[in-house]
């Protein structure tokens, strides 16, 4: 039985790929390599094809006995969104469709989905539990509740079986340094900072200094990308023992402020950082921290590598070579 990985080329997807790998699932990678990476990859088979191809997919699943999907191919740029939501709507929700049906039509019905915290839209409390109100205010966020929606519908009419794990701050870079985080552009703050130290980039811009927070700048709750990768794992081993559906979020129960992150950085790297103060973004929320309770509870997931200073250790020595 293989396990179809897509998007197993970018940045969460390699990382669990190569924890797959490490547990003796076969996997099967299927990438368009839009945005991943050949050099991300540990092993694995390789089909480069898009999840827009009906026929290539139907040609995977005739192929191999794929006992279950793992979903990471979307876009994910949230300002993006608000400026082509055509764009998002259509990819994210027409090549998650294409997947299902392909699925569907070969007897596979167990999937483990790559969803968001942006479901969740401004937190009424936090840490944020999965049974908090889903309203998203960015199109990237409704695009990932609507594949939700989707999946409760399919579990209903076709028995479809999935995990939801709802991700907070993906961050870090494997501890082992065969893995990274390569975006082109880079959106994420971790990144950005390193980048600019590295000489990368000529300006570092922080976005809003007048939150409702100790120092001014928005909390966000960062969790190693190995430590997302491991609870992918765990997923889809009570997907296949259980078959039970659940919505999870991965996050830490607690956050940490952007200057927080940059000083943490300096400390880290040993070198000092400006920074260009910018306007809040739009649709930016003062603090948004995840519940992790369900996911140790169901899942047995333990954070590893999630404290800020191995984050930033593990992400700083990767940037520094690659």
């Amino acid at each position: 039985m293989k396990i179809l990985v897509c998007g197993g080329a970018g940045y969460i997807g390699s990382h669990t790929v190569k924890e797959l790998l490490r547990e003796g699932f076969d996997v099967l990678i299927f990438d368009n390599f839009s945005s991943g990476r050949e050099e991300l990859l540990s092993g694995g088979k390789v089909i480069r094809a898009d999840l827009m191809d009906q026929e290539a997919l139907r040609q995977t699943f005739q192929s191999h006995d794929i006992g279950a999907v793992l979903h990471f191919a979307s876009l994910i740029q949230v300002g993006e969104s608000y400026l082509d939501p055509q764009k998002y709507y259509f990819h994210n929700l027409v090549t998650s469709l294409n997947l299902l049906e392909a699925m569907l039509a070969a007897g596979v019905k167990r999937f483990v989905f790559s969803s968001s915290a942006a479901v969740y839209g401004a937190p009424e409390v936090t840490p944020i539990p999965e049974s908090h109100p889903l309203n998203p205010f960015n199109p990237y966020g409704q695009t990932k509740l609507f594949v939700e929606k989707i999946l409760l519908d399919y579990e209903k009419a076709y028995n479809l079986k999935f995990i939801s794990l709802r991700y907070f701050n993906a961050a870090g870079a494997d501890p082992e340094g065969r893995l990274g985080e390569m975006h082109d552009p880079e959106t994420h703050l971790i990144p950005n900072i390193l980048l600019y130290l590295l000489g990368k980039k000529k300006i570092f811009e922080l976005y809003g200094a007048d939150f409702p927070t100790p120092d001014g700048t928005a909390v966000r709750d960062y969790v190693h990308v190995t430590d997302l990768a491991s609870a992918h794992v765990l997923a889809l081993k009570r997907l296949l023992a259980t078959s039970e559906s659940e919505f999870i979020n991965l996050g830490t129960n607690q956050g940490h402020s952007v200057l927080e992150v940059l000083k943490m950085a300096e400390a880290a790297t040993g070198l000092k950082a400006k920074f260009e103060l910018r306007p809040r973004r739009k649709g930016d929320v003062p603090v948004l921290l995840a519940s992790k309770n369900k996911a140790e509870r169901l899942l047995g997931w333990e954070l590893r590598y999630s404290q800020l200073e191995t984050i930033i250790k593990t992400a700083w020595s990767w940037h520094k070579r690659h």
